[in-house]
């Protein structure tokens, strides 16, 4: 099975706990505080490999991890950063934040890099807290959270030029005459089954990328038949090659409905330098129609009409010459997209709100307090004191008093959940 359209979940790894130490050698009474930082949590990022084309090896598995940095140590003994976790996409691979529907990353060149989910920073150990008033701190952090999202992977096939026409055109003879691909190729609808691509060499040098993707039929865009699946792959190519069928009932009637499929999906397709190739040539009847296809599809405006037959290969390197001369005079399409490039930050530091939970429960919610809470070692009593210290300053324990919060109500703070005790009287 092609797969080119997955969703997982990635988290990067958390920051690592700071540690509470101090020293303690023999002939140095005054060690002082001596605990190292934690170590910062791994990465996720997404590297292209170019021998990769699909996305299968994601078709299996639906969350990823970066490692968590280790704790700090003695000493003043950073903790190890986590290890960064590399996962490898197919070039030409589009990444969607799931969430927000927001573009990531187009990745499109060997060995590009993104990263997609970044670790928190470790907590910092007591000996970051010594003051010349506050000598042996037992204050330590925690690491911050690594970003968590739900991405959707899209493969959209790096091709030169995309065959297009309805089930049994020809499209996969001409893609297995003209390059070194071995499509299936049977009589009847739907033998593609999913793209094929190939390369077309004309010369040392003068080489490009074609993809035959699956037949369509009318109603394409909107999800009937197999093509719409693999309209997408056609967005990063040049140009298009517009397989006829000579032998059809009627092959302009075919045409005008392939392209407005094409249409109708959008995504500038129909803005591609198109060449109709008017395939079996070698049936009777066919080469007679002809000049009169020519001449109904220049009336329509499509100057590049050619006459092909894949069987007996008549035509097709002439064909290909001028696709080449196409690719080369039009320039990479760009993708469009429905949102900004964006990376959402883990915490939004925009102030604070205080919101009623039931009859004897707060919630204090905003970027800055909530990072506070989640750094917060609670095991540790001066750490408590210092948060306390930290929300008097930033006006959260004045807002909470003016909501109406009451001796013994529980107020929560991200994970955590504190009773209230009005020390103001």
């Amino acid at each position: 099975m092609f797969y080119d359209r997955v969703k997982f979940r990635v988290r990067a790894g958390h920051g690592g706990k700071g540690a509470v130490a101090f020293r303690r050698e023999k002939y140095i009474p005054y060690g002082g505080p001596s605990g190292g930082d934690g170590g910062r949590g791994g990465d996720v990022v997404l590297v292209v490999n170019p021998h990769l084309n699909t996305l299968y090896h994601f078709a299996h598995q639906k969350e990823f991890a970066a490692e968590d940095g280790k704790p700090g140590l003695v000493k003043t003994m950073h903790g190890a950063a986590g290890a960064d976790l590399v996962l490898s996409v197919p070039p030409g691979t589009l990444v969607i934040d799931e969430e927000t529907g927001a573009v990531v990353a187009d990745l499109t060149e060997p060995e590009e890099r993104k990263v997609v989910a970044t670790g928190g920073r470790g907590g910092r150990g007591n000996a970051r807290f010594a003051s010349p008033t506050n000598q042996a701190p037992r204050i330590a952090e925690n690491g911050d959270p690594g970003d968590e999202r739900t991405l959707r992977l899209e493969l959209k096939l790096l091709a030169d030029v995309g065959l297009v026409g309805k089930p049994n055109a020809g499209k996969s003879t001409l893609l297995a005459v003209t390059t070194a691909a071995k499509p299936e190729i049977a009589d009847y609808p739907f033998t593609t089954l999913q793209p094929n691509l190939g390369v077309v060499a004309l010369g040392p040098s003068d080489t490009f990328v074609m993809a035959d993707l699956p037949g369509l039929i009318e109603g394409a865009s909107d999800g009937k038949g197999l093509g719409h699946e693999f309209l997408r792959h056609i967005e990063r190519t040049r140009v298009v090659i517009h397989v006829l069928d000579g032998n059809a009932l009627d092959p302009i009637e075919d045409f005008e409905m392939i392209n407005a499929e094409l249409e109708s999906f959008g995504h500038g397709l129909m803005r591609k330098p198109q060449i109709v190739a008017i395939n079996k040539l070698d049936i009777p009847g066919v080469r007679e129609m002809l000049p009169a296809y020519t001449a109904m599809l220049r009336d329509l405006g499509y100057r590049d009409v050619v006459g092909i037959s894949g069987l007996t290969q008549e035509n097709t390197r002439a064909l290909m010459g001028r696709a080449y001369q196409l690719v080369q005079d039009t320039p990479e399409p760009m993708l469009e997209s429905d949102a900004p490039v964006i990376i959402r930050p883990q915490f939004e530091d925009e102030g604070f709100t205080v919101i009623r939970e039931g009859t004897a429960a707060w919630r204090v919610q905003g970027g800055k307090i909530e990072r506070a809470a989640a750094r917060t070692r609670t095991e540790y009593h001066e750490a408590l004191l210092r948060f306390h210290r930290y929300l008097e300053a930033q006006g959260v324990i004045d807002a909470l008093r003016a909501a109406g919060v009451r001796e013994g109500d529980t107020v929560r703070i991200a994970t955590y959940e504190f009773e209230w005790v009005d020390t103001s009287y």
